[in-house]
C-alpha cells in the first residue's frame, strides 16, 4: 500500500486504540500453535512495519513469547492486537483490528504443518512449513 493512508485500529472494548500504516494490502494467517492459543484460532495480519501507534499504553499487555517475537493484547478485554519483534524492527497487526478486514487479501499461510484438520482455507496462498517460517524470522548468524 505504497503511500497508503493511516488506518485506525483498536480492541474490542477501545481501550487500546491505535493507528498503523499496512505496508501491503497482502495479509498472512498463522497457524503455529501459539498463535491458535492466543487467538482461540488462527491469527490473521498484515504486516505494519514500525508505523504503529497506540493512543494510549495503560492497558496494552505484552507476552514474549520467544527470544524475538512479542504479542500485545488488551489487559481489558483480552483482544489479541500485534505480534511484533522485540526490537521494533516489525509488527503483524491483526487484519481483525481495523473496521474493515476485507480490504486486505490473504496470500500465504505460516505453520502449514501445524494447522489442524479442524479448518481449511480455500483460498489459492503460499503455504510455508514451521522450517520454512522459523527461517523468515530467526535472526542469522553473519559470518
Amino acid at each position: 500500500m505504497a503511500d497508503a493512508a493511516p488506518l485506525q485500529g483498536a480492541c474490542l472494548c477501545g481501550a487500546c486504540s491505535f493507528t498503523a500504516t499496512p505496508a501491503t494490502t497482502s495479509a498472512n494467517v498463522c497457524h503455529c500453535g501459539m498463535c491458535r492459543r492466543w487467538t482461540g484460532g488462527m491469527y490473521m495480519a498484515v504486516y505494519c512495519g514500525n508505523s504503529v501507534t497506540f493512543a494510549n499504553t495503560d492497558r496494552l499487555g505484552s507476552y514474549k513469547g520467544s527470544e524475538w517475537g512479542e504479542r500485545l493484547f488488551c489487559k481489558d478485554c483480552g483482544t489479541s492486537l500485534i505480534w511484533q519483534m522485540q526490537d521494533g524492527s516489525g509488527s503483524s497487526v491483526s487484519i481483525h483490528a481495523f473496521d474493515d478486514p476485507a480490504q486486505f487479501t490473504l496470500t500465504d499461510q505460516w505453520f502449514i504443518d501445524k494447522k489442524p484438520d479442524t479448518y481449511g482455507l480455500t483460498n489459492d496462498t503460499r503455504s510455508l512449513t514451521e522450517a520454512e517460517t522459523l527461517a523468515l524470522f530467526t535472526p542469522q548468524d553473519e559470518g
